[in-house]
């Protein structure tokens, strides 16, 4: 069988299920497989697939059609150009959370000491030390799971930071940071179920921000100030529709904040700073 007609087989059966671009995610599984670019493979469709390869693409199409998400199968999912490995239950690495990075990058200086606060896989903690390696990166999560996978992927990537495991700041009595970024739990507990099916395979953990979808936010803000060092700049990537709450909820020890649209247009990440001065 062809690499063409396989994915076709395939995409019949997917679309069948409901699941999203599928032939997209054929096409980055069979290069996977075949250890080849996806524009390569797209050039090659004609290719003849050996019987492993095809067991192997079918088995993993299986996977789709049972709604798992596609990162998950690979084990893998790139952030910012780097590679990092993914598996439940940690949540996997978004292209929406790169604005957060950019964002953040734009004000690290060598010498920072920079939290990632709930960091799930470690992406933004990890991209910042690879770009600034003078920085002194600290990375928490409640989970044991994200805290290994962060030293897993901080190891692979060679990025060294400090990962903790605690709730919120916890594990990080007596640091100051010059820099928070956040990626809290922002969806709210009742549009949970209503999920897409593969965003459900990821850990509700991860996700539920409570009634309204603040309950992470007014907790961070609540407790940062033994943490952030005035001048300190903070910034969270926020869910569709949140950023005036979430802006809402800053006191008067913050500058007013920046809002900044992701890829598509949507504000995405708030960014504020301590005022100088106060404590």
């Amino acid at each position: 069988m062809t690499a063409r007609e396989a994915i076709n087989q395939a995409q019949a059966r997917l679309d069948a299920a409901g699941v999203p671009d599928a032939v997209l995610a054929c096409e980055w599984l069979l290069s996977d497989i075949l250890h080849i670019p996806r524009l390569q493979l797209k050039a090659n469709l004609g290719t003849y697939l050996s019987p492993e390869a095809l067991e192997m693409f079918n088995s993993q199409a299986a996977r789709l059609m049972a709604r798992e998400p596609l990162q998950y199968i690979q084990g893998k999912a790139s952030f910012m150009g780097h590679e990092f490995i993914v598996r439940p239950p940690v949540l996997i690495p978004r292209a929406d959370t790169e604005t957060l990075c950019e964002q953040a990058l734009r004000h690290v200086k060598p010498g920072f000491r920079v939290l990632d606060l709930c960091c799930g896989s470690g992406c933004l903690g990890i991209a910042v030390k690879l770009s600034y390696p003078a920085c002194d990166v600290w990375a928490s999560d409640v989970s044991p799971e994200a805290v290994a996978l962060t030293r897993e992927n901080a190891q692979r990537l060679g990025a060294e930071i400090q990962a903790v495991r605690g709730d919120l700041f916890e594990p990080l009595s007596g640091l100051m940071f010059d820099l928070v970024l956040c990626n809290p739990p922002y969806i709210k507990t009742d549009d949970l179920p209503h999920l897409q099916p593969e965003v459900l395979k990821e850990p509700a953990l991860a996700l539920d921000g409570g009634p309204d979808g603040l309950h992470f936010y007014r907790r961070v803000l609540r407790e940062i100030g033994a943490f952030l060092v005035p001048g300190g700049s903070l910034l969270f990537e926020v869910g569709d529709g949140q950023m005036e709450d979430v802006a809402a909820l800053l006191t008067g020890v913050f500058l007013p904040p920046a809002k900044i649209n992701d890829l598509t247009g949507r504000p995405r990440v708030l960014e504020t700073r301590r005022l100088p001065g106060v404590h």
